[in-house]
């Protein structure tokens, strides 16, 4: 009997463990699933995510437009061509004697070439091949002006697949990016309002060993914000101001208008065709991690702002409650003190 019970406790045993070891690997897959987008959900995870979407949208676009071939560079080759042709048959045919009538030619076939290159300037023509324009660094550049809807307007889709591509790109990357900016914001205004509470304490530690009162909640003041992004944006228009050769007026413009995601697009990085050929569009990869803190900053700033808002209305709102109390308690002596007379 004693054996009988030890054999169906060994089956019993061996069945549970068969039956468990089959719906581990199950579990497994779903606790990990847990795991990730519990990670995605966290600010690291979500940073990641946006370089990574930025990636893929980037990879994705080089692939759809890189390779496609651009008429209007040929058209272009074609009109300089001609307008060398012209000036030859001009200068042959007036040779030198004849300033006037060599003049008026050599105008006229300027002017004809210049009129075809204006036409194709608004056909998309830059001066690049395709492969200058869609290179990684720039597809990274356009791939973040989508998502965080900047839209510089300097690289545009052409293609009819590259147009639908750019519209389901921003159609998911754009949620994606306001959780950036609401999470990032979040942990980068905890962290500054943390190094301000530590750096006023140090401060006023002499006081606090004086006065035996509870430390007051201490509230980041907006002008904190305000040098922080001052500075930022000093920051960037130094170092466009170096790479790009513009002035820092221009430098300034650009940073401001690109932070408060305005994106007029007459001033880009990496814009220089020498730059792009010469293979210094690294710039623009550091351009693209200049922007995203930045923005980062923005929604730290408009945190700790926020909170400012909310205290100032508050003190706003006790001393108008204030002001109508002692309105009314001034209105009622008055009247009690006109019905005693």
């Amino acid at each position: 009997m004693r054996d009988s019970g030890r054999m169906r406790g060994v089956t019993a045993r061996s069945r549970g463990s068969s039956t468990g070891s089959g719906s581990n690997p199950r579990q497994k897959v779903r606790d990990c699933c847990r795991k990730l987008v519990a990670f995605m959900c966290t600010q690291v995870g979500v940073g990641g995510l946006v370089v990574g979407y930025a990636i893929l949208g980037a990879m994705g676009f080089m692939s759809i437009e890189g390779h496609v071939e651009r008429p209007e560079i040929e058209k272009v080759a074609q009109k300089r061509n001609a307008c060398l042709g012209d000036l030859w048959r001009v200068t042959t045919r007036e040779n030198v004697f004849n300033k006037t009538a060599w003049q008026l030619g050599a105008a006229k076939a300027l002017k004809e070439f210049q009129d075809g290159v204006v036409t194709e300037v608004r056909a998309g023509y830059d001066g690049r091949v395709q492969g200058d324009s869609w290179s990684f660094p720039a597809a990274l550049m356009f791939s973040l002006s989508v998502f965080t809807m900047i839209g510089y307007g300097n690289m545009v889709p052409r293609t009819t697949w590259g147009k639908i591509a750019t519209v389901v790109y921003a159609v998911f990357g754009i949620p994606l990016y306001v959780l950036y900016f609401m999470n990032m914001g979040k942990v980068l205004a905890q962290t500054f309002r943390w190094l301000y509470t530590k750096a006023y304490e140090c401060s006023m530690e002499d006081r606090r060993r004086d006065s035996d009162s509870e430390p007051a909640r201490i509230i980041v003041p907006s002008t904190a914000c305000l040098w922080v992004m001052g500075a930022y944006v000093a920051t960037g228009t130094v170092m466009f101001a170096e790479w790009e050769n513009w002035n820092y007026l221009d430098s300034t413009y650009f940073c401001v208008t690109s932070l408060c995601k305005i994106g007029i697009g007459d001033f880009v990085p990496g814009a220089n065709i020498l730059d792009s050929r010469s293979g210094h569009q690294t710039k623009l990869v550091i351009n693209f991690v200049y922007l995203l803190l930045g923005m980062g900053l923005m929604a730290m700033c408009y945190n700790l702002m926020r909170e400012v808002v909310r205290v100032k209305m508050r003190e706003l709102k006790s001393d108008i409650t204030f002001c109508f109390e002692d309105l009314r308690l001034r209105a009622v002596a008055c009247y009690r003190r006109n019905n005693a007379d």
